[in-house]
């Protein structure tokens, strides 16, 4: 992508937060990319350490900012403005390239349609995910390449608007022209700007052959509390989420992980299903009616409460 002129290359911006081993060597593995990217851009929350091969590295740069200053959306529309390419790849510091195609792979249905404004990756499980997350992520990451538009509401639901900044390729005109991403906001950055596209007439595309290495063994707090900040932001953009149902999509996730337990033979494992379960939910209701909930309360059931501290 060095070789493309400023509309077709693609930069990408990491941020990151206690970077480690992983971090690195997601750096290495894109820097060996078929088309590595015209220059990478790292948005680091202070702590008291960062890889120096990372600062020393060319082609990459780095900005501190302090933990006050670190918004999911605001932060990431800095990292954006910090690049003057055609199309901007978002990943997180945990994401592993999981061979030399990632970059081409996810850039080419921005570069074939003018339609689609965002491009997301497949995340592939660890070796060390549990059987239950592994199966989450094939069941939202299938093998199979996707276009999502307005059309398709109907059938998805909550799902056309689905991406994961976690890998996701950004084509830079349509993202100025919906404003960028929301300044302030807990969570879903992602979502909340996909939305926006497919309500303007714009696509989202999964491009399955385009892969990334992530996943997490989260406990049923983590998942209560990712989970209640998710429906937080839901709460707060009416304008995008308000009549579409997410919850029958949930169900729809644990029967499917219950038969394909008993299909392997696992049936114990379908009682932390249960209860990984009952924590999402639990955490999604609390999170819709935050506001009925006292302060100290809220800031409990959340994972950000540096959010929390900015907004109140």
């Amino acid at each position: 992508m060095n070789g493309h002129d400023k509309k077709e290359r693609a930069d990408v911006v990491i941020l990151t937060y206690h970077p480690d081993e992983r971090f690195t060597e997601c750096i290495r593995r894109l820097k060996k990319q078929a088309e590595p990217p015209g220059h990478i851009y790292v948005v680091n929350t202070r702590t008291d350490y960062f890889p120096e091969e990372v600062e020393r590295m060319e082609g990459v740069t780095v900005k501190h900012i302090d933990r006050e200053e670190f918004d999911h959306g605001a932060t990431r529309d800095m990292g954006f403005s910090l690049s003057d390419a055609g199309i901007v790849i978002f990943m997180t510091q945990d994401a592993l390239p999981a061979d030399k195609e990632l970059t081409a792979n996810l850039v080419r249905s921005l570069l074939d349609s003018e339609k689609i404004g965002i491009s997301y990756a497949r995340q592939l499980p660890a070796k060390d995910c549990g059987m239950i997350e592994r199966y989450t992520r094939n069941f939202n990451y299938p093998n199979e390449s996707r276009v999502k538009g307005q059309e398709d509401i109907s059938e998805l639901g909550i799902k056309t608007f689905f991406c994961s900044d976690v890998c996701a390729a950004y084509k830079r005109s349509i993202y100025q022209e919906m404003g960028g991403f929301i300044r302030h906001t807990i969570f879903n950055e992602d979502m909340i700007m996909a939305a926006k596209m497919v309500r303007a007439g714009y696509q989202i595309a999964y491009a399955a052959e385009a892969r990334v290495v992530h996943s997490h063994n989260y406990t049923g707090r983590q998942q209560f509390q990712r989970n209640f900040d998710m429906a937080v932001s839901q709460a707060d953009h009416p304008e995008v989420f308000e009549g579409i149902s997410s919850e029958a999509e949930g169900i729809r996730l644990v029967l499917h992980t219950a038969r394909y337990l008993l299909k392997k033979k696992k049936p114990h494992l379908i009682v932390e299903l249960i209860y990984k379960s009952g924590c999402k939910y639990l955490g999604y209701k609390m999170g819709r009616n935050y506001r009925r909930l006292p302060l100290w309360i809220v800031k409990k059931c959340s994972l950000s409460r540096a959010y929390w501290e900015k907004t109140c």
